[in-house]
Order: structure tokens, then C-alpha cells, then sequence
């Protein structure tokens, strides 16, 4: 059975069963700010689980994509582990459970996919009776396949919990430890878990006390990979036809061949691991970065380049690789599939960056081994090695090697040390971040009728949140989320802000900062009590700042302009990749893999204005996902969409399935103008824009400015420009007549310095303090010097605002017999309390304490005596 094959099976068996099936879900955390990314079949669900939010049936089953990096070295070098790989799973909320879940696993392996009866163990915690009997009873498990292992509980803290049976497959005794008592549990190949079954059916108390819950649940997750090599009988997860495509395109570009050589299959499997990944992360909105799940992919994307490297593979070739894995995984997971050719463009564009950033940690690093060979050292310091890892993607794998080929050993400790300050500091972040998430308990509502509606001006307050609490009365001062029957806030979502505004009630009012959605769709308010108190069930009026929201709406459908106007002047493989739609401006992300010219910005201004020009009534309409697919309405990266979708329209011009608030006609934006556009990340780019009042504001602001600037150069203010290319010019000529008179003056100048010109070790030496303007004067006469000097060495100071600037000049004939101007200009420097070097023929350094100028120049003569000999 294949391994598309076998996903298909597995979902529609417990579809039959009565569960709802769901597409995987992102790899991006949806409103979890504990995960960086889904790491399990159940983590998408964990707020059914704890009860939060009400799923949309008591039974599901997924096929979730998931992601893991915490044992990254391990990937390639085991049969098993991943960095990508999908959890096939069947979940109960407060439905069946321990009996069920057994049998159908059971039913499952043996019946649907035909696994061999005699060759699947079991274990089960000790005090599990009911599982233990309905193993033994109810499917016939042999006694001696079924173990008793205290490892068999899950639990994380306080919290839902429970005991666990897992289900293994015996691969042979030629795969064991060959120990006598070797069973389910041992470290050895022998046992391969293949699914594990989780009876959450504890709460486990502050006190450690484990109460039973009113509705116990039921968390499956049986590994894609695992079952698919049990199936097709292969060595490991790699030779599935889930990977082994993949290594064999790889072991073709490289001219290898797969199971010849220990170390050639590890790159092999690194690259067909990895290939899948980054696939997976960049269809889900992921792009590379320096933080966050975008260094995630960054560091999983260049260790396979590495990889590819140690195989020989000098250029790019990760690109054709994804076609390989869309061949493999798009069939089963549409995500994969619908962003094929974005996927090879950020591919290819990271990994011709990384090429690049290849060549300069090999560059750095040759200079620093160099440097440290000189000076006699044994050992790269570990703090250079992970500014290599962390600044460079430098892999401390290639740096060992490189190092040891020059007999030094690499700083393991100092690494590592280094890393982990990088961990705590990311993880502190993550804390801080945490605390400040706090949703209360909402599940009570799940019978309210919630209803949005923008003329809405009463309600009737049905929660009151303070933290992640429930309370009946919110006094003066408090910070709340308030949640009311029916409420015409637009809560946060698709880029734009919450509304803000007021809630007010006979005793009290509410002044709301932001509004937002759970997950299930139910909109808060968050805001503070600025008079008296509310209360739970109390009759509120409810107050949108109206001119604020406007102002969003004038942007908000300028961002739809704009990224159309972007597909149309840039290309269809433009997407957005993120935006803010504040009242004062909007911030639009998208993805491109080069800066945007200034003829293209402008083109884009154009149609975005044209646009308002033209007066189109913007539709809005709710509809089924199928009738906005055949409209081309355009769905975004990390959104989620229902089987209803509301599209906004601008016809012939623009379709977007979006939740936002949007102008009636597009003549009400006003004008749009552009204020900014960069790079912020690999194949992506960010614009800034204005509308309305804000734009009139940009030009009238603009105008007052050229107008004072005509004033100024006494021109007219249509020929500023012209005027000021003029001035420019004439600045420039005057300054080349400035420089050729310094030039003269250093001439005259330090001809009396060098007049007292003093012998070291027979060599001609000047060690003088001039009067110079700055640097760059003070090098003309360093130049002049040298010049009259004709052979030997000259070293000027001169001070400038408190600050000595050095520079020094050693004639070709003098470097030859030992003499290095860097050197010379760092004993002055440090002398003087600073630092400097340069080349052996030039160097220039600075100096922070003018009183020590003469202990500088006479550090200088001994520095140069030195090397003289």
C-alpha cells in the first residue's frame, strides 16, 4: 500500500465511524503562543481538549502535518527521526473512549491494512485494567504481547491527563539488542511504535491529586512514515515512497549512490528530511528569517545545502527537489500542492543567498584560522564559531572540519555556551510574551445566540474576563475583556486593528482599545473601566469610534487595490505575505525576490488611483468557497476560512475573501500614495502607503517644503531640481580646489616634521603631531610625507575634538625588511587608549586620551624598533 494510499485509508475508516474529517491544519500555530509550530496531531485541537472552545463535532481525524527541530542532528542518522512528518489521528471530546479507541485501532491495523497479528505488541500502564482486559479479551492479544510499563502515562503539569496504551510491530530478532528479556520499551530497533493511544481521563491538581473528569477524551497519533514502512517492509521511514524519490533525485544530481557509503546516505537523508520541510513550511506562509519559525526554515533549508556540499554538489539544487516532494505529498495535502512554483522561488532565492553567505564564513573563517595560527593558538574560541553558525549560517560541522584540516581543535563548550544564552534569551521572550495571553472559559455560551452587526447600538454584556478569570462586576480601573449579545465591533483580523470605542451601562463605562476573535469566531472587547463599575447581564450601549473606522476601511480597501495592482506590474507570483491596516496607514507584505524600480512603484501608484478615480461600488457579498474560488477570489497565506466566505469585490479589478471593514466606492479612499518600500527577509518585500487626509497632508507637506527649499536656492519652485544639481555641482568644485589646496598646505606643511626626521635602527622615522583638519587631511600629509621622506616610515597624529587620529605610512622597502604600518598604528593607538591597524604599507587608527600623545609616538618608535631587530 502506498503511502498516499494508506493516509486515504486511515481517514476514511474513521470517517465511517462517525468522525469529522478535517484538513491538516497549518503548521503555523493558530492563537497558541506556546507552540512555534504543530509538533503533533493534537495540538491544533488543544483548546477542545481543555474545553475552551466547543469543536465543531465530538469526533474528528486529521492527517496533521507537523513539524519537530529540537533533535535536528539526529535527522538522517537514525531510521526514524524527522524533521517534518505527518500524524495520523482519531480524537474524542467527551464521545467514546478507552474500549472504542482500542477496538477500532485494532480493527484498523488487522483488517483494513492487514498487519500480522502475531507480529503487534501492546503495552499498557500498570493499573490499567480496562485497557489491559480489552486488549486481552476483546481483540485477543496474547498475554505475552501485552506489556505493563509505567511509561505508559501522559501527563505535562497540572492539568488533563492520563494513561496511554501504545501499539508496536515486531520488525524481527535480526533488528534487536538480541537480549533474552528484550520486549516493547527496549532502546533497540527491534519494537516500532506505531501508534499511540491517549486516555485523557485525570485532572492531575496543584496538590498532585488526580480527580476524574466529567468527559474524558480521547488523543490518537499513529506516524504516516512508520506505517507506511511497516507496509511496503522497508529498513526505515527513508525507503518509503514517501522519501525514497527524493533520494534518489539527490543521489542523481550528485552522481552517488544510495547504501554504498555510511556518511553519503546521512547527506542523502538530510537533504529528502529537509527537502519536505522546507516545502511544507513555505506553503504554509513561513518565509526565511533570522527569528522565529522563519529561522526554523533558514536553518533546516542551508543544512541541507551543506549537505549537499559533502556530496559534492557545488551549485543550487534543492529547487528541483520540490517538485519531487509535491509530486509525492501534493495529492494528499492541497496546501502543498497550490504553492508549488511560490515554493521554488523563495527555495531558490535562499539558497542562492546562502551560496553567497557560504563563501563569506569561508572567507571569515580562513582569515580567523590565519590569525589564530600566527599567534600559535590550538583552539577556535567557541564565541567565533557560533557567530560563524548564528550570523553567517556557518554549520559548526564544517567549521570543525575546516579547523581540524589546520590542526585546531574547535571551543565545544564556548559553542555551546554561546547557544544556550541564545535559547534562554529566545525562551525568556517567549515567556514574556505568554503572559500576556490570557482568554477566559467561554464554553457556557456555546447555546447564546452571538451576533454581529454594525448598526448595533445596544446589547446586553453575557461575560466579563479579568486575565484568563470570569467575574460578575468590573470596578474603576480594571483591565477586562468584555464579551455582549450582540456588538457592531469589528474585531482584529486580516491586518487590520479591532475597533475601538465605548461600552456604557446604567453604573459604569468601558473604554475599549481593541477588538478580537477566538478561534471559534467569538468577538471581545478589550478595555479598561474608566467610570464606576459594569456587571455581568447589564444593558449596555455600545459606541465604534466611527471616524477611526473609516479611516481603516479608506485603507483597508486601498491594500486590496494595492495588491492587485502589485500581481498586475510585478506578476502573478505575488502574494501577500502579511499587512497592518491602521487609521493612519497601511503596511502590505508580499512576496518578490527583487527591490521594486522606481518606474514599477510608480505604475502601481498609478493603477491603485486609477482605480479610485473610476467611482466603483465595492461588492460585498457572503457566498460557499467553491462559488469565491470560481469568482478568483484570492484566499491569503495563515488564513483560516469556513465553509461560508465573505468576498469583497472591486469588479474587474480586485477579489479577496476578507472579513475587514471596506468603503462603499472607491472614490471614498480619496488618493493613495506611497511612502516607502524595502526588503524585509528573503523574497519578500514591505510598502507603506497613506490615503485621504493623510495623503493631502503628504502633498501639502511636500509643497511647503519645495516652496521654502525655492526660496532658498532664490529659484522657482518647478526648477528646484535643476537649481540644486547646480548648486551641488559648484559644491563639488569648490571642494576639489579646497582639497588641492590641503594638499599644498600638507606639502609645506610637513616639510618641517620630516626635516626632524630621527634614525631607528638606521631606518628614516618621523613621529610628528600636525595640524589637520580631519582624517582625510591628515592622510595627505602622511602621503606628502612619505613622498619627501622617500624611504623609511611616517607616523602623524593630530587632535580633534578631544580625539587623537593616527596614521601611518612605511615605505615598500622598509616593509620588506619587517616593518607593518597596522602594527606600528596599533601600539599608538592603544598607547592613547584606542585601538586601530591596517595594512603593512598604510594603516590608520584613533586614540581617546590627547594627554598621552607623546607616550602614543613614543610607543610607536619602540613598536617599530621591534620589528627592526
Amino acid at each position: 500500500m502506498k503511502g498516499n494510499e494508506l493516509r486515504q485509508a486511515y481517514l476514511q475508516f474513521f470517517e465511517n465511524k462517525g468522525h469529522l474529517k478535517l484538513d491538516s491544519f497549518s503548521l503555523i500555530p493558530d492563537n497558541d503562543p506556546s507552540l512555534l509550530l504543530i509538533g503533533a496531531g493534537m495540538a491544533p485541537l488543544k483548546p477542545f481538549f481543555t474545553g475552551k472552545l466547543v469543536p465543531p463535532r465530538t469526533r474528528i481525524t486529521t492527517s496533521q502535518k507537523c513539524m519537530r527541530t529540537g533533535d535536528l542532528e539526529n535527522v538522517g542518522r537514525t531510521a526514524r527521526h524527522h524533521t517534518f512528518f505527518e500524524m495520523l489521528g482519531n480524537f474524542s471530546f467527551g464521545d467514546y473512549f478507552k474500549k472504542e479507541a482500542i477496538h477500532w485501532a485494532w480493527e484498523f491495523l488487522t483488517e483494513v491494512i492487514k498487519l500480522d497479528k502475531s507480529k503487534l505488541y501492546v503495552t499498557v500502564y500498570p493499573d490499567d485494567e480496562e485497557a489491559y482486559n480489552t486488549w486481552l479479551n476483546d481483540c485477543g492479544v496474547p498475554a505475552d504481547h501485552i506489556s505493563r510499563l509505567e511509561d505508559n502515562f501522559w501527563e505535562i503539569g497540572e492539568g488533563p491527563c492520563g494513561p496511554d496504551s501504545e501499539i508496536f510491530f515486531d520488525l524481527g530478532p535480526e533488528r534487536g539488542c538480541g537480549c533474552d528479556d528484550c520486549a516493547p520499551g527496549c532502546d533497540c530497533d527491534r519494537y516500532l511504535e506505531i501508534w499511540n493511544l491517549v486516555f485523557t481521563q485525570f485532572n492531575k491538581t496543584a496538590t498532585g491529586e488526580y480527580e476524574p473528569l466529567a468527559k474524558k477524551n480521547i488523543d490518537t497519533g499513529a506516524g504516516l512514515e512508520r506505517l507506511a514502512s511497516v507496509l511496503q517492509n522497508c529498513e526505515s521511514n527513508f525507503e518509503t515512497d514517501l522519501i525514497f524519490p527524493i533520494i534518489e533525485a539527490t543521489a542523481k544530481k550528485a552522481g552517488v549512490t544510495y547504501h554504498t557509503d555510511a556518511n553519503t546516505d546521512v547527506s542523502l537523508k538530510v537533504i529528502a528530511d529537509h527537502a519536505r520541510a522546507v516545502t511544507a513550511l513555505i506553503s504554509d506562509g513561513v518565509l526565511p528569517s533570522n527569528e522565529g519559525r522563519g529561522y526554523v526554515l533558514r536553518r533546516i533549508l542551508r543544512r541541507a545545502v551543506r549537505h549537499g556540499r559533502l556530496l559534492g554538489i557545488e551549485g543550487p539544487f534543492l529547487t528541483p527537489l520540490v517538485d519531487v516532494v509535491v509530486d509525492i505529498l501534493g495529492p494528499g495535502i492541497q496546501s502543498i500542492a497550490e504553492k508549488q512554483d511560490f515554493v521554488k522561488r523563495v527555495v531558490a532565492n535562499e539558497e542562492e543567498r546562502f551560496n553567497q553567505t557560504l563563501a563569506q564564513g569561508l572567507d571569515l573563517l580562513s582569515s580567523l584560522i590565519d590569525s589564530l595560527v600566527d599567534e600559535k593558538a590550538t583552539v577556535l574560541p567557541g564565541t567565533e564559531v557560533f557567530k560563524l553558525y548564528d550570523t553567517y549560517g556557518f554549520p559548526w560541522e564544517l567549521t570543525e572540519e575546516i579547523a581540524s584540516e589546520r590542526g585546531l581543535a574547535i571551543d565545544h563548550e564556548g559553542f555551546d555556551a554561546a547557544m544556550q544564552e541564545q535559547r534562554t534569551r529566545a525562551r525568556e521572550a517567549r515567556a514574556s510574551e505568554d503572559a500576556k495571553v490570557a482568554t477566559p472559559d467561554i464554553t457556557y455560551l456555546a447555546n447564546e445566540m452571538l451576533t454581529e452587526d454594525e448598526s448595533a447600538t445596544e446589547s446586553e454584556v453575557l461575560m466579563i474576563g479579568k486575565g484568563s478569570d470570569r467575574i460578575e462586576t468590573a470596578a474603576d480601573g480594571d483591565e477586562v475583556t468584555i464579551i455582549v449579545r450582540s456588538t457592531p465591533f469589528h474585531a482584529e483580523g486580516g491586518g487590520q486593528l479591532g475597533d475601538t470605542g465605548f461600552i456604557t451601562g446604567p453604573m459604569g463605562k468601558v473604554e475599549i482599545h481593541n477588538t478580537k476573535r477566538l478561534p471559534e469566531g467569538t468577538v471581545y472587547h478589550i478595555g479598561t473601566v474608566v467610570e464606576g463599575s459594569l456587571n455581568q447581564g447589564d444593558k449596555v450601549q455600545v459606541n465604534v469610534d466611527v471616524a477611526r473606522r473609516n479611516s481603516m476601511a479608506r485603507n483597508h480597501t486601498a491594500t486590496h487595490l494595492l495588491h492587485a495592482a502589485l500581481k498586475t506590474v510585478l506578476g502573478a507570483h505575488v502574494n501577500q505575505a502579511g499587512s497592518l491596516v491602521t487609521p493612519g496607514y497601511l503596511r502590505f507584505d508580499f512576496t518578490h525576490f527583487s527591490p521594486v524600480t522606481q518606474e514599477e512603484l510608480n505604475q502601481i501608484e498609478y493603477l491603485v488611483n486609477e482605480e479610485i478615480l473610476k467611482a466603483t461600488d465595492v461588492a460585498i457579498a457572503e457566498m460557499s468557497m467553491d462559488e469565491a474560488k470560481e469568482k478568483g477570489a484570492m484566499a491569503l497565506f495563515g488564513d483560516k476560512y469556513g465553509d461560508v466566505v465573505r468576498v469583497v469585490e472591486v469588479p474587474g479589478f480586485s477579489v479577496e475573501l476578507c472579513g475587514g471593514s471596506h468603503v462603499g466606492n472607491t472614490a471614498f479612499i480619496g488618493t493613495f500614495r506611497l511612502i516607502s518600500e524595502a526588503g524585509i527577509g528573503s523574497g519578500a518585500r514591505r510598502i507603506e502607503a497613506i490615503t485621504g487626509a493623510a495623503a493631502v497632508e503628504a502633498a501639502r507637506h511636500d509643497r511647503e517644503t519645495i516652496s521654502e527649499m525655492a526660496a532658498t536656492l532664490k529659484t522657482k519652485p518647478n526648477q528646484v531640481q535643476e537649481r540644486l544639481h547646480q548648486v551641488l555641482e559648484e559644491a563639488k568644485s569648490v571642494e576639489r580646489e579646497l582639497a588641492d589646496i590641503r594638499k599644498d598646505l600638507a606639502a609645506t606643511g610637513v616639510a618641517d616634521v620630516v626635516s626632524a626626521k630621527v634614525m631607528v635602527n638606521d631606518v628614516p622615522t618621523v613621529l610628528a603631531m600636525v595640524k589637520a583638519s580631519d582624517m582625510d587631511n591628515l592622510r595627505d600629509y602622511a602621503d606628502k610625507g612619505i613622498e619627501q621622506l622617500g624611504s623609511g616610515v611616517v607616523l602623524l597624529a593630530s587632535v580633534n575634538e578631544d580625539k587623537i587620529n593616527f596614521v601611518c605610512k612605511v615605505s615598500k622597502d622598509i616593509v620588506k625588511r619587517g616593518a607593518h604600518a597596522g602594527n606600528i598604528v596599533k601600539a599608538a593607538a592603544q598607547a592613547a587608549g584606542g585601538n586601530g591597524g591596517g595594512r603593512p604599507d598604510m594603516a590608520q587608527a584613533g586614540g581617546k586620551d590627547p594627554e598621552k600623545l607623546n607616550d602614543a609616538l613614543r610607543a610607536a618608535g619602540e613598536a617599530l624598533k621591534a620589528m627592526l631587530g
